[in-house]
C-alpha cells in the first residue's frame, strides 16, 4: 500500500505504476475499452467517408442518364453500394412483376402496376432501406455501452482504491495529510480513465447515430424519387 511506506508518488505515470491489484485492473479493463472505442470510431469514420464517395459517384451517374434504363447499365457498373443496392432491387422486383418491359421487348406487359403492386414496390424498398441502415449501424451501440459503462467502472476503481487508503490508515493509525493524499489520488486515477474512455465514445456515438440517421434520410428520398422517375416514364 501506499500508505504503508515507500516513496511517495510525484506523477500520474508513479501512481499507476505503484496501484493496488483492484485500481491496475480496472485500469486496464477501461484502457481494453478506450482501445475498442476508438477502433470503432475510426472504422465508421472510414466507413461514412467511403459512403459519401459512393453517393457522390451514384448520384453523378444517375444525373447523366436520361431514363432508368441507362442508368442501371451505368451504376451497376460500379462497386457495391448502398445506392446501387437499392437501384438494383427495385428495378428487379419490378422486372418479376413486369417481365421485359424494362427492355421494351415485344410482347412484354405494358399495363401500369396495380395498388397492390406498387404498395409492394414500395415495401420492398423500406425492406432494403431498413436492411441498408442496420449495417451502417453495426457496433454503433458498443460507442453508447462503452459510454454509460466506463464511468461506473472508473467509480468503482476510486471506491476500491478509497477503501484501500482508509485500511492503510487504520493500519499505521495516522490521519495527516501525506497519509491520505497518495490513496486518495490513486482512487481518482481510475475515475479519470473511466472519463478519458467515455467522453469520446459518448461524442462519437451521438455524431454516428446522427449520420445514420441522415442517410437513412437520404436513402428513403431517393427510394422515393425513384418511384416518381418510374411513374413519369411511364413504368407505373
Amino acid at each position: 500500500m501506499l500508505q504503508s511506506g515507500g516513496a511517495v508518488p510525484s506523477s500520474t505515470l508513479d501512481l499507476v505504476l505503484t496501484s493496488s491489484l483492484e485500481t491496475k485492473v480496472v485500469l486496464v479493463i477501461t484502457a481494453l475499452f478506450s482501445l475498442i472505442s476508438w477502433f470503432i470510431i475510426i472504422l465508421k469514420w472510414w466507413q461514412f467517408r467511403r459512403l459519401n464517395k459512393q453517393a457522390d459517384r451514384f448520384f453523378g451517374e444517375m444525373e447523366r442518364a436520361t431514363r432508368l434504363q441507362e442508368a442501371y447499365h451505368s451504376v451497376m457498373k460500379q462497386p457495391p453500394s448502398p445506392y446501387n443496392r437499392l437501384f438494383r432491387e427495385a428495378l428487379t422486383f419490378y422486372s418479376e412483376l413486369k417481365p421485359g418491359a424494362l427492355r421494351e421487348e415485344r410482347g412484354a406487359d405494358r399495363t401500369s402496376l396495380t395498388a397492390t403492386q406498387l404498395e409492394a414496390l414500395k415495401m420492398v424498398l423500406g425492406k432494403e432501406v431498413a436492411a441498408e441502415r442496420d449495417l451502417l449501424g453495426h457496433y454503433i451501440p458498443w460507442l453508447a455501452t462503452i459510454g454509460s459503462v466506463s464511468p461506473l467502472l472508473g467509480l468503482t476503481g476510486t471506491v476500491l482504491g478509497v477503501m484501500d487508503a482508509f485500511i492503510g490508515i487504520a493500519s499505521k493509525g495516522s490521519g495527516n495529510l501525506a497519509a491520505v493524499a497518495p490513496g486518495v489520488a490513486e482512487a481518482l486515477i481510475a475515475t479519470f480513465a473511466g472519463l478519458v474512455a467515455a467522453i469520446p465514445a459518448v461524442i462519437a456515438y451521438n455524431l454516428y447515430v446522427n449520420r445514420t440517421r441522415l442517410f437513412a434520410g437520404e436513402l428513403e428520398g431517393f427510394a422515393n424519387e425513384l418511384i416518381g422517375t418510374m411513374a413519369r416514364e411511364g413504368l407505373i
